[in-house]
């Protein structure tokens, strides 16, 4: 089968990376900030091509660009001098940014200094030519502090919030589901695609007409006289809508610092006579506070857990042969993930089935069904954090290869809140066919626990793969997690529409997100979300002409982690069809790797690899399709393309193949990194080690740097160095 018959055959070289040590930011730490920011500043000057500097900048009619990075040099020494000298620049270098830049340096060396220099650099230019009527103008759309005042439609509405909180598997989101079952109109809002189709295919069944609103998909019901209801994605909430029920499922989620402003915008927006909120306990202050900012009316709804979760006393002691049907081992690694599922396969002759974020949604709903069904020989699901949301699964057992995960280049232990998140999953209903009796071994292991008979009472474990991550996992069981502090927000587009308007033609965009966070004003109970992938889609389709400000706001908001390989392109070439208003069927984009459909299935993780990051860019193509529809013409054949893509992932997880040794390499290296940060930790603190106990020690971070090592990139990926606005 030839999608594309005259495409370039094209393949993906796994990268090396190069974990950053501590003895290299402990060294950065003790240099001379001054001297190392002096020097790169002048070879940046002799060396202009090498940098990016002078991107999308507008440099004054009577300076070269080069003047104006010789002036800007001046300035910016000149501002880290003594308040006092008679010539210090005022006004023009951000006070704060010797610490921004000295930051940049420690935690990210000379590439993240080079950033950072970049936007200051930005900054600059853009002030020298604001008035104060400008800056006083830009500091008003900045002010952030009243995200209420938003939705003026919505305040007009006296809403009743209902706030469903409880453990996971208490029913929480069961009752708020049969409130907007019994709705002539109604909303459910979650944080995955898989659980907006779910909700979609439980109303369409129970006769209720519902459609289906994602970012890249749409099913809308035919007979538009019928009462409206939907099934969204949160970010794509309608809150222009009135209706009678909203459900907004995870609310915790509030709090998240990339996406938490969706659920902000969802809770504030929703025009809806009665919202239902499903979480954790932990988001209650913060709701009472917002309702009340809101002048709604507050009900809150407390549930217990409809059956026990107890931590077992023992871990697997590393041994595959304990694992029992119905177990869940949870991995932080894809390549992980791969390698123990062989390893179990091999050891046990047990089927495994896996689930990880970047699989296909439906993917994960198709290996979870193989996990379910009691009469296959599915018996074991090796699984990332991806199962703590959005899937129903018949776990017996939990059990945490790790207790710590990979963020950026360190290893750190897993927040409570999400080891509980994770942990809850086991114990949950099975189905008739399934034994509802603890047998011998879960007994002995929880200290007693009586037979269970009855389907409310079936008992939940949860334990590690080995002993050194147990005592970590017992205290966080026993732990509350934080109180959830403050919501989410990104200023609305009208806001940076406006705010963008301030700043010359060709001023990267980046750089006016960066100066709208920098100048922001916000209450307490709010933070303004993280950028980290918009910065870097704005940066990627920086110098592609005829985008206006609203295109490049639009693909700001585009699904896509560009650390993934061949990200960027696929923005690019996406990015350049809105530009020249033609070219974007999907035949005539070759960066979307379509080639691999017409090559021979092999059963290696580089081929996994491709599949996913098609899959990821067909979602692209996708969501741009709904938003670009004279652009992105050919959706029918997306959809098409990627029914394939699912169906050959499918395929290849059922014979894959990977290197049990590099798993046990990587486990190896993190006890390693862990125990010298818990060594650290105790004789920084000045506790005695004795006492205070290797084994039942749990730091509350450990920021370990990983010992170097060679990992391809598309299994760990290092957080790329983000600039913060100076």
């Amino acid at each position: 089968m030839n999608i594309r018959s005259d495409s370039v055959k094209r393949g993906f070289k796994p990268l090396t990376l190069s974990f950053r040590s501590s003895e290299q930011r402990e060294k950065r730490a003790d240099a001379d900030p001054l001297s190392i920011i002096a020097e790169r500043l002048e070879y940046l000057k002799g060396h202009p091509s090498e940098s990016s500097f002078f991107d999308g900048t507008t440099s004054s009619e009577k300076m070269t660009a080069r003047d104006t990075f010789k002036k800007f040099q001046h300035d910016l020494m000149l501002s880290f001098s003594e308040p006092e000298h008679p010539d210090r620049s005022h006004g023009t270098i951000n006070p704060r940014t010797f610490e921004t830049l000295r930051q940049a340096y420690i935690h990210n060396g000379i590439a993240g200094l080079d950033v950072q220099l970049k936007f200051v650099f930005q900054g600059y230019i853009a002030n020298a030519n604001f008035t104060t009527s400008d800056l006083l103008d830009q500091s008003k759309l900045a002010d952030l502090r009243f995200p209420v005042e938003w939705y003026p439609a919505t305040r007009r509405l006296q809403r009743t919030i209902h706030l469903h909180v409880g453990p996971t598997n208490s029913g929480k989101t069961y009752h708020a589901l049969k409130r907007l079952e019994e709705a002539e109109s109604g909303i459910y809002a979650g944080p995955l695609r898989l659980l907006a189709h779910e909700v979609y295919s439980r109303l369409n069944a129970k006769g209720k007409p519902c459609s289906l609103i994602t970012g890249d998909e749409r099913i809308l019901v035919e007979n538009t006289d019928a009462p409206l209801m939907s099934s969204c994605t949160v970010e794509m909430v309608p809150i222009n809508s009135e209706v009678e029920v909203a459900v907004i499922d995870e609310i915790q989620m509030i709090g998240h610092r990339e996406r938490g402003w969706a659920w902000t915008q969802a809770l504030l927006g929703v025009m809806a006579r009665e919202v239902h909120l499903c979480g954790e306990e932990r988001t209650v202050p913060l709701i009472r506070e917002l309702t009340a900012a809101m002048g709604d009316k507050l009900e809150i709804h407390q549930y217990e857990r409809l059956s026990p979760l107890k931590t077992m006393t023992t871990s697997l002691h590393g041994d595959l042969k304990r694992l029992r049907k119905g177990d869940c081992v949870v991995v932080f690694s894809r390549v992980g993930i791969h390698a123990l599922k062989q390893e179990i396969e091999k050891i046990t002759r047990k089927r495994v089935a896996v689930v990880y974020g970047s699989l296909p949604p439906e993917t994960r709903a198709q290996q979870a069904k193989l996990f379910n069904e009691p009469d296959n020989d599915y018996d074991i699901l090796v699984a990332s954090d991806a199962i703590g949301m959005g899937l129903n699964l018949s776990i017996k057992r939990i059990i945490f290869e790790s207790t710590s995960k990979i963020i950026g280049s360190v290893f750190k232990t897993l927040p409570v809140h999400e080891i509980k998140q994770i942990a809850g999953r086991a114990g949950r209903y099975r189905s008739a066919a399934q034994d509802l009796r603890v047998n011998e071994a879960d007994r002995s292991d929880v200290g007693g626990t009586e037979t269970i008979n009855s389907p409310s009472t079936n008992l939940g474990l949860v334990t590690t793969l080995e002993k050194f991550d147990l005592a970590i996992l017992q205290k966080a069981m026993e732990a509350d997690p934080d109180p959830i502090l403050s919501a989410g927000i990104f200023p609305p587009a009208t806001i940076l529409q406006r705010f963008a308007g301030f700043f010359p033609p060709g001023t990267a965009f980046s750089y006016i997100l960066l100066r709208l966070h920098e100048l922001s004003r916000m209450h307490s109970r709010y933070h303004l979300c993280d950028l980290k992938d918009q910065l870097g889609i704005a940066d990627v389709v920086n110098d592609i002409e005829k985008l206006t400000i609203h295109d490049r706001i639009v693909f700001c908001s585009a699904p896509g982690n560009m650390r993934t390989p061949g990200t960027s392109e696929t923005f690019r070439a996406m990015a350049k069809c809105i530009a020249n208003q033609g070219g974007g069927a999907l035949l005539d984009i070759p960066e979307i790797d379509l080639d691999i459909l017409d090559q021979p299935m092999t059963a290696d993780r580089t081929y996994l690899s491709r599949l996913e990051n098609l899959h990821k860019a067909l979602i692209l193509y996708l969501w741009l399709s709904y938003r670009f529809t004279g652009v992105f013409s050919s959706r029918p054949m997306a959809f098409y393309a990627k029914k394939l893509v699912e169906e050959k992932i499918d395929q290849v997880l059922a014979v894959f193949s990977s290197k049990p040794n590099m798993r046990r390499m990587m486990n190896r290296q993190r006890e390693i990194a862990m125990l010298k940060g818990i060594v650290k930790q105790v004789t920084e603190n000045g506790l005695n080690a004795k006492d205070e106990g290797l084994h039942t020690v749990l730091p509350s971070q450990l920021d370990v740097i990983q010992p170097s090592t060679q990992i391809s990139q598309l299994d760990m990926l290092e957080e790329s160095p983000v600039a913060t606005a100076a």
